[in-house]
């Protein structure tokens, strides 16, 4: 049993780092550029072994993001769950969506968005998968904006219908600065989002400079 539970981990362990290459040579080349044996060689693995784990190229690309996002969302549950007031929560979520970050992010991991969304477009099977992790971006958002109803911060809205219309903003917003465009800047990604969670939500909300790098 003992052998079999240490084979588990070590299997394990190689997919992680499979994954890990992946998002990087994605993020770096673009999935149309990145093959498999590229992931492969990366990792000091076969072809075949990456394909074993993973079937096809497309499933790569979903599940690297997929790793990619565990990042994203260990440090936003973490940070929410230490931030008591909702106006703090939306801060640290726009922040953390808009604002580059430097430490403990996979480097240009907005590029594998990119490349799911394109995909998404004429392949179901990325289609359904960008539906759900999707669906977890939204449902955070949601939730926080309950907590804030349920400790009388807010008056009662969807917050479903509020969590759409935030989240396409902020991955709106969050592509113009990725792609470093002039006029769309952190800072008035930043503001931007914030003025709009202020008026759907009914909190006051005043803005303060922000460093554009954390």
């Amino acid at each position: 049993m003992a052998i079999k539970a240490d084979s588990a981990v070590v299997a394990d362990q190689r997919r992680d780092q499979m994954l890990e290459a992946a998002a990087q040579l994605i993020a770096e080349r673009g999935f149309a550029d990145t093959r498999i044996s590229d992931v492969a060689k990366r990792v000091g693995a076969s072809p075949a072994l990456v394909i074993y784990y993973f079937g096809t190229k497309d499933s790569l690309l979903t599940e690297a993001l997929r790793f990619s996002e565990q990042t994203f969302y260990a440090m936003a549950d973490e940070l929410l769950a230490s931030t008591p007031s909702l106006v703090k929560r939306f801060e640290t979520l726009v922040h953390l969506t808009c604002v580059p970050q430097t430490q403990g992010e996979i480097p240009g991991s907005w590029g594998l968005w990119f490349d799911l969304w394109a995909q998404a477009f004429r392949h179901p099977e990325v289609k359904k998968d960008r539906v759900e992790l999707d669906q977890r971006w939204r449902s955070m958002v949601a939730q926080v904006v309950r907590d804030g109803i349920h400790h009388e911060e807010i008056a009662t809205v969807d917050a479903e219908e509020f969590a759409v219309a935030f989240t396409a903003l902020l991955d709106g917003l969050s592509i113009q600065v990725a792609l470093e465009d002039p006029v769309v800047d952190p800072e008035r990604a930043y503001r931007i989002a914030m003025r709009f969670a202020s008026t759907a939500l009914g909190f006051d909300w005043k803005p303060i400079r922000r460093r554009s790098r954390s």
